[in-house]
């Protein structure tokens, strides 16, 4: 767990000190800040003390900018050979996939705790449904968990990392919006299977505050399987090597 952290850590400060980070949270919060309290649809218009504004916002925010964010994790350390460095040293692939994965996710972490101004401004407008709000951010950390561990296999396979951010816009979008339209055009158990890889299913029941343990066991199994190909990537590659 020590060796997972260092790396986790590692990363973390890579993105900060590349500006990475900074230009990650100043997009992420201009937009969702804008469509959420100024935009046609914002909370002044709905009238109403909620976040689903806010959610379904960043719900597709996250889906373009977390592709941007882990396309270089791994990419980069093949393109620059730093890679062969690290996994000459006591760190084994999991330990590795699974730092930078928490990296990326703690990025994601402090993106997401500076728009929390957003439910205490609204909370002096009215009465908020708390158990939604947990809900809305449980499920926005979930859906970025599964992109994050997606954008680390593609960033896993190549060591270009506009090739890794393109493979992960299109796995993404498979789970954004392709199953979800193939749900829509089957009917029966073909339907019903299509529905459960629907990820927009899942969060739109976690925001409403129904926390269903069917939805959160979806997201960890996505997010464990991508991040296990990762880790076969990476040994495919050194037994190549």
């Amino acid at each position: 767990m020590k060796t997972i952290w260092i790396i986790a850590k590692r990363d973390l400060k890579s993105y900060f000190d590349s500006l990475i980070a900074y230009i990650l949270l100043i997009l992420f919060l201009g937009f969702s800040g804008f469509f959420t309290w100024l935009y046609e649809n914002d909370i002044f218009l709905i009238n109403q003390a909620s976040l689903g504004v806010f959610f379904n916002i960043a719900y597709w925010t996250l889906f373009f900018f977390i592709p941007a964010l882990t396309m270089r994790l791994l990419a980069e350390e093949k393109r620059s050979g730093t890679i062969e460095l690290l996994l000459t040293r006591p760190v084994s692939d999991r330990q590795l996939v699974i730092g930078k994965y928490l990296a990326a996710l703690m990025l994601i972490g402090i993106a997401l705790a500076f728009t929390l101004p957003y439910y205490f401004s609204l909370s002096n407008l009215g009465d908020v449904d708390e158990g939604a709000v947990f809900g809305g951010y449980l499920g926005l950390i979930m859906i970025s968990s599964a992109y994050i561990s997606i954008g680390l296999f593609t960033s896993s396979v190549t060591n270009n990392q506009i090739v890794a951010f393109l493979g992960a816009l299109v796995i993404g979008m498979f789970f954004q919006i392709l199953f979800g339209a193939l749900a829509n055009n089957t009917q029966g158990s073909v339907q019903g299977v299509f529905d459960y890889l629907n990820l927009y299913v899942h969060y739109e029941s976690i925001i409403r505050g129904v926390i269903d343990t069917r939805d959160i066991i979806f997201f960890l199994s996505l997010t464990v399987f991508a991040l296990f190909l990762s880790e076969v990537s990476l040994a495919q590659r050194n037994l190549e090597d």
